[in-house]
């Protein structure tokens, strides 16, 4: 598992156990702004209960959140567009045996995942990954600056601009 692989587990519903799962997938991380976020994230949670984390998830990622953890809506709001993204995005995951967690295909855990999973991203996601998750860090960031999903959405926010950085749509390449 890539690091937007690692990355999508840490997205993921608490569970008992998991601390300790995302604490290790943290040692995977290269980037050195990557692991500080990070860290500053499990330092975070590991302060909470497990009831306290799932409530921290709930009102962050799930219950009317400060921004919407899906890179669609982020883009285009509830417009068509959105919809014939989904679309392809459902047919990328398939093709490519990604679980989407029960989330919508735009929902970031399935779409870190997908990218993880590619050689190269798709040229849809070249485009718009990077500027969605950093609206959704954001919003996170005005709406509680000491959430420690703040830090988790930035530590994402620096690997995605990294790997769309270095990806040129196919439309593009000579």
């Amino acid at each position: 598992m890539g690091q937007l692989g690692l990355l999508a587990e840490a997205l993921r519903y608490p569970a008992p156990g998991r601390l300790d799962l995302l604490r290790q997938n943290g040692m995977e991380l290269v980037d050195e702004n990557c692991k500080s976020a990070y860290s500053h994230f499990i330092n975070g949670i590991s302060r909470l209960s497990l009831g306290d984390w799932e409530e921290l998830h709930t009102r962050t990622l799930d219950l009317n959140p400060p921004a919407a953890p899906y890179i669609g809506y982020q883009t285009w709001g509830d417009n068509y567009q959105r919809g014939t993204f989904m679309s392809m995005m459902n047919r990328a995951l398939a093709a490519h045996q990604v679980d989407s967690d029960g989330e919508l295909p735009d929902h970031l855990i399935p779409v870190l995942r997908l990218v993880d999973a590619l050689d190269e991203p798709l040229d849809e996601l070249i485009e718009v990954l990077s500027p969605a998750v950093d609206r959704i860090h954001a919003a996170m960031e005005k709406a509680d600056p000491i959430n420690p999903y703040v830090n988790l959405m930035k530590t994402i926010a620096i690997t995605c601009s990294s790997i769309m950085r270095t990806s040129i749509p196919t439309g593009n390449r000579n």
